[in-house]
């Protein structure tokens, strides 16, 4: 996998799992009570169909130049039951530029349309490489002004009562072209606007990685400088 977009996917999850995998061995004690499976999603009939809700998405974002919002990350570890909570802020700007601030830990992520930047404070690094090489995921390209979801997923109306969200749409995405990063797309949609409030990846071991948008503003003038970023002194530079 790209790891650059590995790092980025799991920015907030990472700092969970990497500890968890060094830890020392279990004592004798009982065994932790495994993760609680989520029941599996029941396709939804009537009304607009998977398509026609992706098209007013599709169509609601290609009429858009910008997008602010604060976001609240969630990743969960299967194997674990573990969670790792994150939070911040996010600008997309046509074409491809984006910049994520996580105001619980110091990390940013950037791009200024040509390269992607992936700063990780506690660690002094940053990952460096051109935004075409990169594999930032399908489920947030269209904000970006690239990607069709219709055309990057096989898509599935599911019941929002279920998936709790109730005046809302909700998409399930499976990738068309094959990924080792996630196996599964959940699009939640808002039902009047069609502005897309959640999204959620899962992977092939079930671990989670949910961002919830909070806030939304579109066509709000970007802050100068917004897409540009220098580390700190003595940050390492990862150019893969």
């Amino acid at each position: 996998m790209n790891r650059s977009f590995f790092r980025w996917l799991l920015l907030a999850g990472v700092v969970a799992v990497a500890p968890l995998a060094a830890a020392e061995p279990p004592k004798a004690a009982p065994s932790p009570k495994p993760p609680v499976a989520a029941p599996e999603p029941v396709a939804a009939p009537g009304g607009l169909s998977a398509d026609q809700i992706a098209d007013r998405v599709q169509a609601f974002y290609d009429r858009t130049k910008t997008f602010k919002s604060g976001f609240r990350q969630r990743y969960t570890v299967a194997a674990y039951n573990k969670t790792k909570d994150s939070t911040g802020s996010v600008v997309f700007e046509k074409p491809g530029k984006m910049s994520w601030r996580y105001t619980n830990n110091g990390n940013r992520v950037v791009s200024d349309g040509k390269t992607i930047r992936i700063y990780e404070k506690e660690n002094k690094q940053m990952y460096e490489q051109p935004l075409e090489k990169s594999q930032y995921p399908a489920a947030l390209s269209f904000l970006l002004g690239g990607g069709s979801i219709k055309q990057s997923f096989k898509l599935t109306k599911l019941d929002p009562k279920q998936m709790n969200c109730e005046g809302c749409y909700v998409l399930l995405g499976e990738p068309k072209d094959a990924t080792p990063a996630y196996q599964k797309m959940f699009l939640y949609v808002d039902a009047t606007t069609f502005q897309v409030r959640r999204v959620m990846l899962i992977d092939a071991q079930r671990n989670r990685n949910r961002f919830d948008f909070v806030a939304p503003e579109v066509n709000a003038k970007s802050a100068p400088g917004e897409f540009a970023f220098t580390p700190p002194p003595g940050t390492q530079v990862i150019r893969p």
